[in-house]
């Protein structure tokens, strides 16, 4: 059976009604779109919300607007299950955005004043609370990967106003934690060390630093992606370097690779 595909939207409103009998069609004709299921799409959209990240640190314009668009159809995708079982459309789903930011930014659509975005950062914690958020804390999903938490739970702590008042006393606390982690894992003996205990004090550690990155404006994420993403370029070459040679890493000293290491830092 052949269907004629709808034409290129010239709008953004056409364009999204494009997506969405695309996404009509698909569902009622295509073998592997009829038997999804919100549960079986959620991995995949995963995978394709790390690939949007992985073009937006790589500064791949191309790459986002493509990876914008599986995303877009995945959101298309889950609406269109959940209207199947009439819980809820399309519709349903962006009139419910439209209605929270206009309720979330009073600034905007009512009388309320700000002066930065702190202040827009605190209404909009606050908003959340009357809505009915038990916590502040609430909204953080667990499933998030820790550093990544860390981050938004001191974001959200910060919007209420539970902060420290300058950078000066939360790296006097990073310096602090290092102490405590240093003393923990200092003794000459592994065995004596308590390791429940100092993996209790890096974490602390590395709280106190994303709390810092924090406050000098620096996403944690962003700068580990970054700093892996340095070390792979470095390594393959020190491999690509071993291999030119005829060398194999486990027969290479340290002193012999780090000489390829620091060939790739100039570099």
């Amino acid at each position: 059976m052949s269907i004629t595909p709808p034409v290129t939207g010239n709008t953004p409103s056409a364009a999204f009604e494009r997506l969405l009998t695309i996404m009509d069609d698909l569902r009622l004709n295509c073998p592997w779109d009829k038997k999804q299921t919100l549960e079986s799409l959620r991995h995949l959209t995963i995978e394709e919300v790390y690939e949007l990240s992985d073009s937006i640190l790589s500064a791949d314009m191309p790459e986002i607007k493509k990876e914008l668009g599986d995303i877009m159809l995945h959101l298309v995708f889950y609406a269109r299950i959940a209207s199947e079982t009439n819980d809820f459309t399309i519709t349903d789903v962006l009139n419910g955005i439209c209605d929270k930011l206009i309720n979330r930014h009073p600034h905007i659509y009512g009388d309320v004043e700000v002066n930065d975005e702190n202040d827009v950062k605190r209404n909009w914690e606050q908003i959340k609370l009357k809505e009915g958020n038990k916590s502040v804390l609430g909204g953080v999903p667990a499933s998030l990967p820790a550093l990544v938490k860390a981050s938004r739970i001191q974001e959200k702590a910060r919007g209420v106003g539970f902060d420290w008042e300058e950078k000066g006393q939360v790296w006097a606390k990073v310096e602090e934690e290092m102490r405590e982690f240093r003393d923990e894992f200092n003794a000459e003996d592994d065995n004596k060390i308590d390791h429940d205990k100092a993996e209790s004090e890096f974490g602390d550690l590395l709280f106190s630093l994303i709390n810092y990155a924090r406050f000098i404006n620096i996403n944690p994420e962003d700068a580990l992606e970054k700093t892996n993403r340095k070390f792979i370029k470095r390594f393959q070459y020190l491999e690509n370097k071993a291999k030119e040679q005829g060398k194999d890493l486990h027969d290479m000293s340290l002193a012999e690779m780090d000489v390829f290491w620091d060939e790739a830092k100039k570099l």
